[in-house]
């Protein structure tokens, strides 16, 4: 336990003893640069600590280093046993420490507790009737017996005013001095020193500029945010405790984790030596077949011509035969002996090895191997991958590509993660089966609704962060799938469907260019429309396509089947400006005729903009269009993509930007018959559907 503690200036405490010893040791470090050093590494604190009589002993004799009259050396820098941070004490040394009275009473607690059971005697009484004592008294101190209290504290003296507390062996000074001026009392408290001073340190001392405050202002402050940080340390029990299990969690995940990591690297180096012991067997039996076929090769050509030395009797035999003169006996023995010649004398003109005893085409070169096992290195953690939104996109399914990192490391596999983000069920992730590739479809996702997407990559089970999360919203209704119709009537002429039936560009060619020839004052070109294959009879359908930003007029939206009867049979080359069949609203005139719902609705886009119609009572646009008395609030930069949401009961539709599902325009529209998707094209432009990300039609 502590005995007399000092307050250091880290705020650590120490005994007082303990700080004069630490002072000695650090004096006779500065004088004793010869002696014996400490182990490397020791600290200080290894150095045995002087005894009291070294420290008198040294006193005593005036060591040189120390002022005259003081016991404090001249080397005032000690380390903190704490945080071993190095404290200088200035010329006052120990003295200008505060003594932590506030610790000395926590010890002293303990010290009472520990001593319930041993009784403090009276410092009057004489053995042997020495009684127990009952009293400490602060100001003689000294612990005292009733008997002896009552006579050393009588009534009417100043000393019946002395401060007593229950028995005790601590006599600590009833107030707190100034280190600096030892007769001034401390009354106040250095906000920016963070410590008790005198009024003569505010006054001329070293706080004369310093804020200070009251020292029970600053005890009611320190006291209350001492209070509330306990009681918050005790209210993050179960917040401890609860992280003090993960991290007994997390070293014992580390400890697995890492077991297996090393498994893993064992089994791999086990598998390489294994395919090169496979590799060496092979390499070397093909050597040495290949040793055994060409040694068997020139054995056998040995013997061939060995043979033919064996039979050099040959030639004498035929040297006799020369000498028959029986024409029928030579002639019936040199036909076979002649033939024996031959193949000898053939065999040593063209002499050739039959095997090439060189193996240079055997030469191995591990050169590329070794260097690739020099540079053989941990795969480590995947990068994660990139949500490409330029190429996902949400339609009647979910299509979710992403890029992977430039790491150029492969990976085995990749796992998205969705769920729904506006409010419902934002907690809960859900997970696809593995992917190996950089896209996958999700389905059955909710119509209308916010989803949110992020991916990670998995290499040799080591998983990657998760990207940053992408979000994109629904369409409002189901998809409807449906290709231009090349029945319905459109000027061939002028419109060009493309192969697959999904996509339309109107050519200002020629044909135009005559057209408008005949145009007289007073008149003008129509439009050339264009509806889709597939008619809606019921329910809510959404559609949605891009229009080419070159386009020069398009008119998009919806026409019921009579309306279209009348566009596609009536002649509209040079009809009257006054019927304008195109349901935009865009004139002023026809505000007074459409105010009620028309069998149609088409919403005008162009060189780049889309325009929004006049209000009505039966339409309305988005928040940031509500200012229709300035025209050019009415014109929107293109989408580029446009949804259209035909809710055939509620006999509504819907204008959307298909990118970010924001609804640009709504309007009621009469849906008495059978509604068609509908496009008309005046000029140069275009017009492509949108792709289902599944291919599914939808009949009706």
């Amino acid at each position: 336990l502590f005995t007399h503690p000092l307050i250091l200036p880290c705020q650590h405490s120490v005994c007082h003893k303990c700080v004069r010893e630490l002072l000695m040791l650090n004096h006779e470090d500065s004088f004793d640069a010869g002696s014996e050093c400490s182990l490397p590494g020791s600290p200080r604190s290894r150095v045995p600590s002087p005894s009291m009589e070294r420290l008198d002993r040294l006193t005593s004799r005036g060591h040189k280093g120390w002022r005259r009259g003081s016991v404090t050396p001249r080397v005032t820098t000690i380390p903190c046993p704490g945080c071993q941070h190095d404290i200088d004490l200035g010329e006052r040394g120990i003295s200008m420490l505060f003594r932590n009275f506030t610790l000395e009473s926590i010890v002293e607690r303990y010290r009472q507790a520990a001593r319930a059971a041993i009784a403090i005697m009276c410092n009057i009484c004489k053995p042997p009737q020495q009684q127990e004592a009952t009293k400490s008294c602060m100001d003689c101190k000294a612990s005292y017996c009733n008997e002896c209290f009552k006579l050393h504290h009588p009534w009417g003296t100043p000393k019946a005013q002395h401060e007593y507390v229950g028995p005790t062996t601590n006599f600590r000074p009833k107030v707190l001095m100034c280190p600096e001026h030892e007769m001034e009392k401390v009354n106040m408290y250095c906000e920016v020193c963070r410590r008790p001073v005198c009024h003569l340190c505010k006054l001329g001392g070293s706080h004369a500029n310093h804020k200070v405050t009251s020292m029970s202002s600053a005890y009611k402050i320190l006291k209350e945010k001492l209070a509330k940080s306990i009681h918050y340390l005790i209210s993050k029990e179960d917040q401890v405790r609860t992280q003090i299990t993960e991290l007994e969690q997390l070293i014992s995940q580390t400890e697995e984790n890492g077991q297996l990591a090393e498994r893993r690297a064992n089994d791999h180096f086990e598998r390489l030596f294994e395919t090169l012991q496979e590799r060496k067997s092979e390499m070397l039996r093909s050597i040495e077949q290949s040793r055994n076929r060409r040694l068997d090769q020139l054995r056998g050509q040995v013997e061939e011509y060995q043979g033919m030395l064996e039979n050099s009797g040959l030639v004498g035999y035929a040297q006799e035969v020369l000498k028959e003169t029986d024409q029928s006996c030579f002639v019936q023995t040199a036909k076979q002996l002649h033939t024996r010649i031959q193949k000898a004398t053939e065999s040593l003109r063209t002499f050739h090895p039959a095997a090439d005893p060189c193996f240079d085409e055997f030469v191995l070169d591990t050169s590329r191997e070794e260097t690739l096992l020099k540079e053989m290195c941990f795969g480590g953690v995947p990068d994660p991958p990139l949500i490409d939104l330029s190429s996902s996109k949400v339609y009647n399914e979910a299509m979710i590509c992403w890029r992977l990192s430039d790491d150029h490391l492969p990976t085995d596999h990749h796992i998205l993660e969705y769920r729904r983000s506006d409010g419902e069920d934002s907690g809960a992730w859900r997970t696809t089966d593995r992917v190996y590739g950089p896209s996958t479809v999700v389905c059955d996702l909710e119509a209308d609704s916010l989803y949110s997407f992020r991916v990670r990559s998995c290499r040799n089970s080591m998983f990657s962060p998760y990207s940053p999360e992408v979000t994109f919203h629904t369409p409002p209704a189901p998809a409807f799938g449906f290709l231009f119709n090349d029945k319905c009537g459109f000027s061939t002429e002028r419109l060009i469907l493309s192969k697959r039936r999904d996509a339309v560009e109107s050519v200002a060619g020629m044909a135009f260019l005559l057209a408008a020839d005949r145009v007289q004052t007073g008149s003008y070109i129509g439009l050339d429309y264009i509806i889709g294959d597939t008619g809606i009879s019921q329910g809510r359908h959404y559609w949605a396509f891009k229009v080419e930003p070159y386009s020069y007029m398009v008119k998009v939206g919806v026409a019921s089947d009579t309306k279209l009867l009348e566009w596609f049979h009536n002649p509209r080359d040079t009809s009257s400006p006054r019927y304008d069949h195109d349901s935009g609203h865009d004139s002023g005139s026809e505000d007074t005729c459409y105010e009620l719902s028309q069998p149609f609705t088409l919403l005008t886009l162009g060189m780049g903009k889309l325009f929004i119609p006049k209000s009505s009572s039966s339409s309305s646009v988005s928040s940031a269009n509500a200012s229709f008395g300035d025209p050019g609030s009415r014109v929107l930069p293109m989408p580029q993509r446009l949804g259209v949401c035909l809710n055939y009961d509620a006999g509504r539709v819907y204008f959307f930007d298909a990118d970010t599902m924001r609804c640009l325009y709504e309007r009621q529209v009469d849906c008495s018959g059978t509604m068609y998707p509908a496009f008309g094209l005046l000029g140069s432009g275009k017009v492509q559907l949108e792709e289902f990300v599944a291919a599914k039609r939808l009949t009706f």
